[in-house]
């Protein structure tokens, strides 16, 4: 799906003006989908030369508790959605990550948001095609998971480090081992609080230098509950477990030590400057992104909102090699979403490009077309960090474009920016509020055809004619009771048990069960607004459409157009 937004000539935002552009044209990723800011990289490109990889890959959750992920294949030119997990927990927490192996495999990664002592993962062959995802498989934990952020350090090869907020709500890491020839990882370094605030929940943001170092920025705790919020930052050498300021001071020790504490005491500022990159007197600060400009120095987006929570302001903040210098990008007004009495410190959002911290996108309040509505900005600043230009990315659009995210990897791609566009409610479903996040994720690359597109769609699924063929068919609830084949096409069947809603291929004495139920989390719809750790019962869909391909004896399932499963039922003979 592809829709322009054409800018007004005499658009303004908020208190300034923005030139007026050509139409943009761009695409939808997913119709239904959202995510957070704290998971990362919730999109990834992943080019492996050697191994012919060029692929990118755009995760989100949508509000049926479907995890999924868009790959777009650059070399073969389409684009394929994946369903990675269905019959979530329907919360934007819970989008996933993605990190790719040296071997070309892609690790998965998704939790549920704060109630449960594990995560999730799944892991593709080495082609790197999310078609060939694995079985789920759980990480199991002491302490609840959110944000999983998984690093690769060339330093150590054998191993992934994974950051998140777990132990005591606080910034936490932990080593795993590299998957096995079956996708079986484990922690081999047990799992560790990195930092102790003084407040009650930091908000981290982390990168690495891709050798042997984790760096990460934090808040005090929630800006909802304090005030003011200072903003931290330390390194991490991952390999001696060894915490650090900027400056290389040691103040701690990952692997071996308790805690290090931070607080906001004017002692503490005092004695750890190298440490504190923002401490103010009345505001509440929130972090966005860190990223690292050509010298290899800092620089953060970081969000200033009122005491009351109604004026939200864009800076950036980067050390010069001395010191932290701040600066103003924009003015993000306020809450940007649709739900006046909850959530007032989320910022329409704010993203730095990793491969030039000189530009930033910015979520903006403008007046266009449809009244006020939330914009996607650029904005090119100097190498002091002040701004010297900008200029609209979205403009007139219906509903608010939010949660900008500049794609890691992709300097030389042309997907490169993706966003937010709808009406959010709220970060989760629940009865008060079953709509949750009404949106969309978009790019502005104008896309690929799907995958699924050149198959012919045949009935007559006749291999000894025709290798290549597609068959569609609409399922009803009533299919789901009869205990019967959905589909029998020659000695291959498909069916969905009735009790679980699994789906099962058979062919040839042999089965293969599927990974995700045909089946919806529609249940939170009905259940208090909490993150309790209960699974409202799967609720299967009243009608589904699924679309059963079949070329060179690979078969693949899909369900309401996101392909589930990848068999190969045959190599090397045509008898089906």
């Amino acid at each position: 799906m592809r829709f322009s937004i054409i800018p007004s000539a005499s658009l303004l935002i908020a208190s300034m003006s923005l030139p007026a552009s050509s139409a943009m044209a761009f695409s939808v990723v997913t119709d239904e989908g959202a995510w957070c800011w704290f998971a990362d990289p919730r999109a990834l490109h992943h080019e492996n030369k050697t191994l012919g990889i060029d692929k990118t890959y755009i995760g989100s959750i949508d509000n049926l508790g479907n995890i999924k992920a868009e790959e777009y294949d650059f070399n073969k030119g389409t684009k394929e959605t994946v369903l990675i997990r269905s019959w979530f927990q329907p919360d934007d927490h819970d989008n996933p990550t993605f990190i790719a192996l040296p071997d070309g495999r892609v690790v998965v990664f998704y939790s549920r948001h704060t109630d449960e002592p594990c995560f999730y993962y799944r892991v593709t062959d080495k082609s790197g095609s999310l078609a060939t995802l694995g079985d789920e498989k759980i990480l199991a934990t002491e302490n609840n998971t959110t944000y999983p952020s998984p690093f690769l350090l060339s330093d150590d090869e054998e191993h992934i480090y994974l950051c998140w907020r777990g132990i005591n709500w606080h910034p936490t890491i932990g080593r795993l081992t590299m998957p096995d020839e079956d996708g079986n990882m484990m922690f081999d370094r047990r799992p560790k609080q990195i930092v102790q605030s003084s407040g009650a929940r930091p908000y981290a943001k982390y990168n690495s230098n891709g050798k042997d170092r984790i760096f990460l920025t934090y808040t005090t705790g929630h800006p909802d509950n304090e005030l003011p919020n200072h903003l931290y930052y330390n390194v991490i050498d991952a390999l001696s477990g060894d915490v650090t300021d900027i400056t290389g001071k040691k103040v701690g020790n990952v692997w071996e030590l308790e805690p290090f504490r931070v607080d906001k005491t004017a002692e503490f500022i005092n004695s750890h400057r190298d440490m504190v990159i923002d401490a103010p007197d009345s505001i509440r600060d929130w972090v966005w992104q860190l990223a690292f400009d050509s010298d290899g120095n800092p620089a953060v987006a970081i969000t200033e909102i009122s005491p009351d929570k109604k004026s939200h302001s864009y800076y950036q903040a980067r050390y010069d090699g001395k010191k932290w210098d701040k600066r103003f990008v924009a003015d993000g007004g306020g809450w940007f979403h649709e739900s006046d009495d909850i959530e007032h410190c989320y910022s329409g959002g704010m993203a730095i490009d990793p491969d030039n911290v000189n530009v930033v996108y910015c979520s903006v309040p403008v007046k266009g077309k449809y009244g006020e509505t939330y914009e996607i900005v650029k904005y090119v600043l100097d190498e002091s960090g002040n701004v010297v230009s900008n200029s609209a990315i979205t403009a007139n659009s219906a509903k608010s474009n939010a949660r900008p995210y500049v794609i890691p990897g992709s300097l030389d791609s042309p997907l490169r920016l993706a966003w937010m566009y709808g009406n959010y409610y709220d970060w989760i479903v629940s009865r008060q509020r079953p709509s949750g996040y009404d949106t969309s994720i978009v790019t502005d690359y104008e896309g690929l055809p799907s995958a699924t597109a050149a198959y012919p769609v045949s009935g007559n699924w006749n291999p000894a004619v025709n290798d290549e063929c597609m068959y569609e068919l609409k399922v009803t609830l009533a299919d789901f009771t009869k205990g019967n084949p959905t589909a029998e096409l020659g000695k291959v069947t498909y069916s969905i048990d009735s009790e679980t809603y699994f789906p099962t291929i058979s062919y040839d004495g042999r089965s293969w069960k599927g990974v995700n139920r045909v089946a919806t989390a529609e249940g939170w719809q009905r259940a208090n607004r909490a993150t309790d750790g209960k699974w409202p019962l799967p609720v299967p869909y009243d009608t589904v459409d699924i679309r059963l391909t079949l070329k060179d004896g690979v078969m693949r399932t899909y369900i309401n157009g996101m392909l589930d499963q990848t068999v190969t039922l045959r190599s090397n003979n045509r008898n089906y």
